[in-house]
């Protein structure tokens, strides 16, 4: 990899790595519906200013939209609020690392929506492997060791539904044609909407005014969100989508690393093995099966010329995986997250 690639990982992976550090400082101030309706807000004003900046346009289709909506609720409002309520009380390291399970219940969610026809042995192995790493940092045997249980519920919960979005984008939203830096703008407007509806009923309470918690704040809205979405475009067109998914296995050490030394997070034997665990589960699940003969490079068309371009909307021919990163990179974890 070149030197620019190098830079472009290692900066997607320190943001989106910080994510769960500047959740759990704002959460002293705000509650969790405020936070995640400022941080919305705030990212899809970034990336939607930036997609009209290049000249692109939100899709005005209704059906896309009724689609969006889904994945705005499954991929950012639900999990993000989520994983803000339980790091009130649990570790935003534990959050980190139970978030990698995200890939379990994509492949789950994948199934039932049909997606997903059979599961190889490394699949299988991959599933079962993340879910009792999952186990192991949960430590229902102990949980005061990771945190309390509600906040165990709420990670494990959020990665569900997280997962559950990329499954839902990749069947209804990947394939249309639409710029992803659009569709993650529709997306975040999305789910502002929603937290908009929820505020009433679930965000009212007393603000803390905290200059840490402030700051937090507008960092998980305009870089976290905003801006970090725009550099996993580029490192996701520039450098590929096998490149990018690496930023899941590097954001969770960095988590990891943020929690121990900033917050002073203490983190047991379960979780340093159930960290493992689910790191190398997310290794199985990514691996791509060995070619069929009818799957050769002889006998596969090459994409059309310029087909990559570098507008922030992908290749316009091939398998569509950028585009299908493309779409989902504002619910991975920096989003989480």
């Amino acid at each position: 990899m070149s030197k620019a690639t190098y830079t472009r990982l290692a900066a997607l992976s320190l943001i989106w790595g910080s994510v769960f550090l500047w959740i759990k400082i704002a959460g002293y101030g705000f509650s969790p519906v405020q936070m995640v309706l400022i941080r919305l807000a705030l990212g899809a004003v970034v990336i939607l200013a930036i997609g009209y900046a290049k000249g692109l346009r939100l899709p005005r289709e209704a059906a896309t939209w009724g689609h969006l909506t889904v994945a705005a609720l499954l991929g950012n409002a639900v999990p993000w609020t989520l994983y803000a309520e339980g790091e009130i009380a649990g570790s935003s390291s534990v959050a980190a690392v139970v978030n990698g399970s995200a890939p379990i219940w994509t492949l789950a969610a994948a199934l039932l929506l049909g997606q997903e026809k059979k599961v190889s042995g490394f699949k299988a192995g991959g599933v079962l492997l993340g879910l009792g790493g999952t186990a192991l940092i949960a430590s229902p045997w102990n949980s005061a060791s990771a945190g309390t249980g509600w906040s165990i519920l709420c990670f494990v919960l959020g990665s569900i539904s997280f997962g559950a979005s990329f499954a839902y984008m990749g069947k209804y939203l990947v394939g249309r044609g639409i710029p992803p830096l659009m569709l993650a703008g529709g997306q975040l407007g999305a789910a502002t909407v929603l937290l908009l509806v929820a505020f009433p009923f679930l965000g009212l309470q007393a603000v803390t005014w905290r200059t840490d918690s402030v700051i937090s704040v507008l960092v998980l809205g305009v870089v976290c969100t905003g801006f970090a979405a725009l550099l996993n475009f580029e490192l996701i067109i520039k450098d590929g989508p096998t490149v990018a998914s690496t930023v899941t296995y590097l954001m969770t050490a960095v988590a990891v690393v943020l929690g121990a030394v900033v917050l002073s997070e203490p983190l047991g034997w379960t979780v340093w093995l159930g960290a493992v665990a689910v790191l190398a589960a997310t290794g199985l699940l990514r691996r791509k099966p060995r070619p069929t003969p009818e799957s050769t490079p002889e006998s596969t068309p090459e994409p059309a010329a310029g087909a990559e371009r570098g507008d922030g909307s992908g290749p316009a021919s091939g398998d569509g995986s950028a585009s299908k990163s493309g779409a989902a990179s504002v619910s991975s974890a920096a989003a989480a997250e």
